[in-house]
């Protein structure tokens, strides 16, 4: 394996982690004014279940970034530079989840939290649509010309399969955190949880194989059948395990698919990162797109030394956090009092 299939691999792997955590993330603030609907001390368990892990969790996506950024810069900045009006809109909307979680304990006033909450689900709801448009977009390639910069305007992106694209992680998504909810509370939100599943199961199955065969037989390859049969496979055990009350093995399920369908999008691209729809010429491969070899081996020496001690770390820190929560687990609001109208 040379260098830069190395790095288009260990690219691909970053982005599967961050979609497999923060879409379950991403998921229950979707789901949260269902699943927290008529009391605050329900919206505080749903919340409560991603609060020690989901900072960890958006690590994964600066990770992601800072390796594309460093093994492929031609593609970082063609890609941020076409889609940089819908990564703005992203990385607002990241920004804004997270001051909304930050922040919604610090006053305790049912108007701020509300605001809050509905932060959370802008928040969670744009990301959710927006990775599976952008990388839809990468699959079926990009008017990129010989400069390497994306021609035509933004509504070019907005094609049928690109629109699926995002419909297909968010509905995914969504799955993904409701049956994180079912396994992580108990009582009433997780009998809730585990209706919202059976509610989701049937279009997410059909959304997704929908997408995912769209995916294989226009940009797939021989060996990414095995990619879309894995990630049906997936939803089966999903399924199966919700039907028979096992939680933690509907969880590997949904994730299974997650990590199944990034391996079609991906193992599509390959060795594309980014195809040109004007010219073969154009394309962007892991060659004419990489960083020098010695940038390579050098980050390669500091990614073999790393990534164990984060993934030992991030593993202990669920482990740590692995009971479930229900509404008799949460105390009496603590934050600040809104201050009173002045005189």
């Amino acid at each position: 394996m040379s260098l830069q299939q190395f790095w288009f691999v260990l690219v691909g792997v970053l982005f599967t982690g961050y979609f497999v955590l923060e879409g379950f993330d991403f998921g229950v603030g979707m789901l949260m004014p269902i699943l927290g609907k008529g009391s605050d001390v329900r919206r505080r368990v749903v919340l409560n279940t991603i609060g020690p892990v989901w900072d960890g969790n958006e690590v994964w996506l600066i990770t992601a970034g800072g390796a594309l950024f460093a093994a492929f810069p031609e593609w970082y900045a063609s890609m941020f530079s076409g889609f940089y009006l819908a990564l703005l809109l992203l990385l607002v909307a990241l920004i804004l989840r997270v001051c909304a979680i930050e922040y919604r304990a610090k006053i305790n006033d049912p108007t701020w939290r509300a605001w809050c909450d509905a932060g959370i689900g802008i928040g969670s709801w744009i990301p959710a649509l927006a990775w599976g448009w952008v990388f839809a977009n990468l699959v079926r390639g990009v008017p990129l010309d010989a400069d390497r910069q994306i021609t035509g305007s933004v509504w070019d992106l907005f094609s049928p399969y690109a629109l699926l694209g995002g419909v297909t992680t968010a509905i995914l998504f969504a799955l993904h955190g409701a049956i994180f909810l079912a396994l992580k509370t108990g009582g009433e939100v997780r009998a809730d949880a585990r209706k919202t599943v059976r509610v989701l199961f049937v279009p997410t199955v059909l959304i997704v194989g929908a997408f995912g065969l769209w995916t294989q037989l226009a940009y797939g390859s021989g060996w990414t059948w095995g990619a879309l049969g894995v990630a049906v496979l997936g939803l089966v055990l999903a399924g199966a395990a919700t039907a028979a009350a096992r939680d933690g093995w509907a969880f590997v399920g949904t994730a299974l698919t997650v990590v199944a369908a990034t391996v079609l999008l991906v193992g599509s691209l390959y060795p594309n990162v980014m195809p040109s729809t004007l010219s073969p010429l154009y394309d962007l491969t892991i060659d004419n797109a990489s960083s020098s070899p010695y940038t390579l081996r050098v980050m390669s020496w500091a990614a073999v030394l790393a990534t164990p001690v984060v993934l030992v770390y991030q593993g202990w820190t669920y482990w740590v956090f692995r009971k479930r929560l229900t509404v008799d687990h949460i105390p009496a609001p603590t934050g600040l009092p809104l201050a009173p109208p002045p005189r």
